[in-house]
């Protein structure tokens, strides 16, 4: 077994949507970033490349590369999901956190596990999707963007 943690922030940019877990979350703010900016994925996917010694996703994903310009976080998932079947490592479990005040994310959590868990060929209750604020303190308790954290359990086949 091996585990991973991953770690993502990103700014607010009212041109952007907000794409959390997959899910378009209704906001008059949206990320800014390379990809769609999906915070949650990246964390969980930096979580799973750490666990089988990958590197993160800015080595596998270079903001350098055009190719990746506005692509749904999703799809780069899955390509980190294939890279952990070809060393054999199934996941096991994925515990995360969505650290922002606004906009509430209660309603929208289990959308977001179900989503990654399908990609991950696992069932929803082995990713968990958490939710905070910071009680107005920080650069997300002044609405200037959002942070996720991510541990990763995974296993050889």
């Amino acid at each position: 077994m091996r585990i991973g943690i991953g770690y993502d922030v990103h700014k607010f940019d009212s041109s952007k949507d907000l794409i959390l877990g997959g899910v378009k979350i209704p906001y008059d703010q949206g990320l800014l970033g390379h990809s769609d900016a999906d915070v949650l994925v990246h964390a969980i996917m930096d979580a799973l490349l750490g666990a089988a010694g990958l590197g993160d996703i800015g080595k596998m994903f270079p903001d350098t590369d055009l190719q990746y310009q506005g692509i749904s976080s999703m799809v780069l998932l899955e390509t980190v999901f294939e890279a952990l079947e070809a060393l054999n490592y199934k996941v096991i479990n994925i515990d995360s956190i969505i650290v922002c005040q606004a906009p509430k994310l209660a309603s929208y959590m289990e959308e977001m596990s179900e989503n990654i868990a399908r990609l991950l060929k696992i069932n929803s209750d082995q990713v968990n999707v958490k939710a905070t604020t910071t009680e107005k303190l920080g650069f997300e308790g002044r609405k200037e963007g959002i942070s996720a954290q991510a541990v990763a359990l995974i296993s050889k086949l």
